[in-house]
């Protein structure tokens, strides 16, 4: 299992998992963008590539996270496939993803709620035996 959705009142929640972070980020990725459209109405058109880093792992993903939103806001992008590498490195990670995608067709895509930003209530990244778990809340 990539990721499941819980009920939440106002908001989206979901889990995600990997094996490893790579893995865990494309999923919660795939989990927000699923929020917003059909990942099957996309066509990999575009690559479009984000690097960022941060002191913590929770940080990353959530900068990455609040990333696609602000690209899907700006640029109108949505994405159905994700390619990620993290390092860590001298105490910091890093993130370089490229987000397979296109720009939004209201016509073609089959769109869901408008994310408008992942919130800190509930955040959470924990590793159990072999893999890893990411706890995320999205404001529509």
């Amino acid at each position: 299992m990539k990721y499941k959705f819980f009920d939440h009142t106002a908001d989206v929640m979901f889990e995600a998992y990997g094996y490893d972070l790579n893995e865990l980020f494309e999923n919660a990725a795939l989990a927000t963008e699923e929020i917003m459209v059909d990942l099957k109405s996309i066509d990999s058109k575009i690559i479009h590539v984000i690097s960022i880093s941060s002191d913590s792992v929770e940080d990353l993903l959530y900068d990455f996270l609040s990333e696609l939103i602000f690209v899907k806001d700006t640029e109108s992008f949505l994405f159905n496939k994700f390619k990620i590498s993290i390092i860590n490195k001298n105490k910091k990670y890093e993130l370089k993803a490229e987000c397979h995608g296109e720009v939004i067709n209201r016509i073609k895509h089959r769109l869901n709620a408008d994310a408008k930003a992942i919130t800190k209530h509930k955040f959470e990244i924990k590793k159990i035996k072999d893999r890893y778990t990411a706890h995320v809340i999205v404001d529509i």
